[in-house]
């Protein structure tokens, strides 16, 4: 299959000098499989068996680079129940556990990063009632969950943030991960700090852009001094859009201005995302669509990125189905890595037997449009990897029928279990 071999390549990324097996990435999604616990925060975080054997799952799949879900750095400001976390507060660091985890996602040669992120005001008044960003601008309601307004952090307590995330990063990489993810897209805190939206600060850390970006940079240079090992692979995760007011979120210009100052202090791998889920709120404007020859949401604005750098690779995720548009991607240098995430969920095998020549796309579930279908049902199919039960196949009708009959159901308690898990993007990045 000449047409995908591309899909194949190895890619060594400039700074670590890290090599990954292939060209495909599965991106981070939020698993909600540690240990949760409402009354004791300190038991909270802990990875399961279930998380483990869902990333045993993925490592067989032939996948080059593997994004576990966002790893919280405080064990009371979660973006759900059942997140990971590394908190130097709890009484352990799990550090055991990761270490099994990197092990079983890594041995059959992918690359392992541990994505690492902290909600900012974007965590359910029921997890936490106090919750910190950048400004005290609140959340509204999403799907029937329901946020508290937050309170700007103080200089302490962006340090305090800055230390937290790269005391997180030596941690995953005592326990043997090859590098860690930011997580500064999809409305969390460092995200919270770039956008104009969500920074009304007056201080260092608002009003310019270089401002707005100085935690960004400043937790990047925090987590390189720590671990202290060129060899560990750092990545930032990006919106390249807000998806929601022309001139309130991050510009384009901004955002290419960030990927190149992330290129110079030494990031090897920007992705490439969009959306929020505040949009989720006010639905898409006019001016957002996929490129329907192309699959992927943000490949035009890969293409604009590509020639502002000249070291960091990047990587396009969201809406990528066909193996020959993952292919046309890279072979048309609009993006060095392909991200996927849901078809991942239905089919964990899927990018090995794609390499093979097996298949040539994704499934096509047969679910009418609703993010709610779409999202909750990944979910599910996270869950019954990590249980070890069979992945409901949502190409049969049936399947799906019984499915909505269900969640119809229980709604909106599914609903607000399942809304912030991850491929976030404008409404049709959620069609099949």
């Amino acid at each position: 299959m000449a047409d995908i071999a591309v899909l194949g390549q190895p890619v060594t990324f400039p700074f670590s000098k890290k090599t990954a097996k292939n060209r495909v990435m599965k991106s981070a999604m939020s698993e909600r499989l540690a240990t949760f616990s409402s009354y004791d925060p300190r038991i909270r975080g802990q990875p399961t068996a279930e998380l483990i054997r869902l990333y045993e799952t993925w490592g067989t799949g032939g996948i080059g680079i593997i994004v576990t879900g966002n790893i919280q750095i405080k064990k009371d400001h979660l973006e759900a129940t059942g997140n990971a976390i590394i908190d130097r507060e709890l009484p352990s660091d799990y550090l055991d556990e990761y270490r099994v985890l990197a092990g079983a996602a890594k041995a059959h040669g992918s690359l392992v990063l541990g994505q690492l992120s902290h909600p900012g005001r974007q965590v359910p008044i029921t997890i936490q009632s106090s919750p910190e960003s950048s400004s005290d601008i609140e959340h509204p309601s999403v799907a029937g969950v329901w946020f508290a307004r937050p309170i700007p952090l103080t200089r302490e307590g962006i340090h305090d943030i800055v230390q937290r995330f790269a005391y997180a990063a030596l941690v995953l990489y005592k326990a043997g991960f090859d590098g860690v993810q930011l997580h500064a897209a999809h409305g969390y805190l460092l995200h919270q700090f770039l956008s104009h939206r969500t920074n009304n600060r007056t201080d260092e850390y608002g009003g310019s852009f270089l401002n707005r970006a100085r935690l960004l940079l400043e937790t990047i240079t925090e987590i390189k001094s720590t671990v202290n090992d060129p060899s560990f692979m750092i990545s930032v995760k990006l919106n390249c859009q807000d998806l929601m007011y022309p001139n309130d979120g991050i510009s384009e210009q901004e955002f290419i201005t960030l990927a190149k100052m992330l290129e110079y202090i030494g990031v090897d791998l920007v992705e490439v995302s969009g959306g929020t889920y505040e949009s989720q709120v006010s639905g898409k404007p006019d001016n957002v669509g996929p490129s329907s020859s192309r699959e992927a949401y943000f490949i035009d604005f890969a293409d604009r990125l590509r020639p502002h750098l000249s070291w960091s690779k990047v990587c396009v995720t969201g809406g990528f189905r066909s193996a020959s548009a993952m292919a046309d991607a890279v072979r048309c240098n609009s993006t060095d890595v392909i991200g996927l995430a849901r078809p991942l969920t239905a089919e964990p095998l899927l990018i090995m037997e794609i390499l093979r020549g097996d298949k040539l796309r994704a499934k096509k579930n047969k679910f009418p449009y609703s993010q709610t279908f779409h999202i909750t049902a990944a979910a599910t199919q996270i869950a019954e990897i990590g249980n070890g039960y069979d992945i409901t196949d949502f190409s049969n009708p049936f399947n799906v029928s019984r499915f909505i009959a269900k969640l119809q159901q229980e709604l909106p308690t599914a609903m607000s279990e399942t809304v912030f898990i991850e491929e976030v993007g404008p409404p049709e990045a959620h069609l099949p």
